[in-house]
């Protein structure tokens, strides 16, 4: 109990999140700007969703991961950003303790379940490229069905052995987190009791979950691109390359912003900084996903054309019945 020496022993039961600290002038435009990318995050990935589920052509394993990526960002932006919306109102808007410690659960869940869904699309693709022949042997429905329930099942998992701690804490001393959703060093420095054990478990699940799908998916690129090298067609190349390249720019945000931030963390970081990096991968990666991974694709471009003339067509028929009666 030596944190909790010198310090106010009331205990506090809700927070006030002070998100990016600017003054009034600035948060209608801040409201604004993460109103529209909000609406354009869940109407994308909404999109991709229903694509994959009206059209038959794209019932393939490929797809199918897709189209849960896409689920999960939904659900990964709609957790933080109407929590940041709400902070940006001209009114103090405080958040429940037991709701604070459940918004960092969910997106323990969803960030892990994530990184394990990007390394399944990976392998996804390895298996596409690397061993085109028995690709329909080794990544069929089943298996893929396998893999996303691998995913959520070990996320959900691994950060319920880190909440269990979580949820036994008290906090005291300040109602304030200084950052615009519930995150997990924030918090722990706002408990009265001994946190050592609950980090030092945090810092060893952070570490797996973020380490182990990591390395599977650098695998998987490295035997990709090693593969494509041996491609004789120039044009085959570039077109494999700029593909890759867009997907590892996106993994790459993503994991290097997470390490930095859960694994390797750092005392001298600004937490300033520590914000935006938090924005790259709750705000900026589930917005540009649908575009890196599905809009640039030429079966769901292709989709996606005949899903507006069948909608362009109903509603012409429609408008026909109506003038005709």
């Amino acid at each position: 109990m030596e944190k909790a020496e010198g310090r106010n022993q009331t205990v506090i039961t809700e927070f006030i999140l002070l998100g990016f600290g600017t003054g009034p002038e600035l948060q209608p435009l801040l409201f604004l700007v993460f109103l529209v990318i909000y609406i354009a995050t869940v109407a994308g990935n909404g999109l991709i969703i229903a694509l994959v589920m009206c059209d038959q052509h794209l019932y393939t394993p490929m797809y199918y991961l897709l189209g849960n990526l896409s689920f999960l960002e939904i659900c990964y932006t709609s957790v933080f950003l109407p929590r940041l919306l709400a902070n940006l109102l001209p009114r103090d808007t405080p958040i429940p303790a037991k709701a604070c410690l459940l918004q960092l659960y969910i997106f323990g869940v969803l960030s892990n379940a994530e990184a394990l869904l990007l390394a399944a699309m990976s392998y996804d693709r390895y298996l596409a490229i690397c061993h085109p022949l028995r690709y329909s042997a080794l990544m069929n429905g089943r298996v893929s069905c396998q893999l996303v329930g691998g995913c959520w099942v070990s996320s959900f998992l691994l950060c319920t052995i880190v909440n269990i701690f979580l949820f036994q804490l008290q906090f005291c001393d300040s109602k304030e987190i200084d950052h615009f959703f519930c995150d997990f060093t924030p918090m722990i420095k706002l408990s009265c009791e001994d946190t050592r054990t609950v980090e030092l478990v945090s810092s060893v699940i952070a570490a797996i979950g973020a380490f182990v799908p990591c390395l599977l998916t650098l695998t998987s690129y490295i035997c990709i691109i090693s593969t494509v090298l041996r491609i004789p067609s120039t044009t085959g190349r570039r077109k494999a390359f700029s593909t890759c390249s867009s997907h590892l720019i996106v993994l790459t945000v993503f994991y290097v912003t997470v390490i930095t931030i859960y694994v390797v963390p750092t005392a001298n970081t600004p937490k300033v900084l520590n914000k935006i990096f938090s924005l790259f991968y709750i705000v900026l990666t589930p917005l540009i996903n649908p575009i890196i991974y599905c809009l640039r694709n030429k079966e769901v471009k292709e989709s996606l054309r005949k899903g507006i003339c069948k909608l362009d067509a109903f509603r012409n028929q429609h408008r026909d019945f109506r003038e005709t009666f």
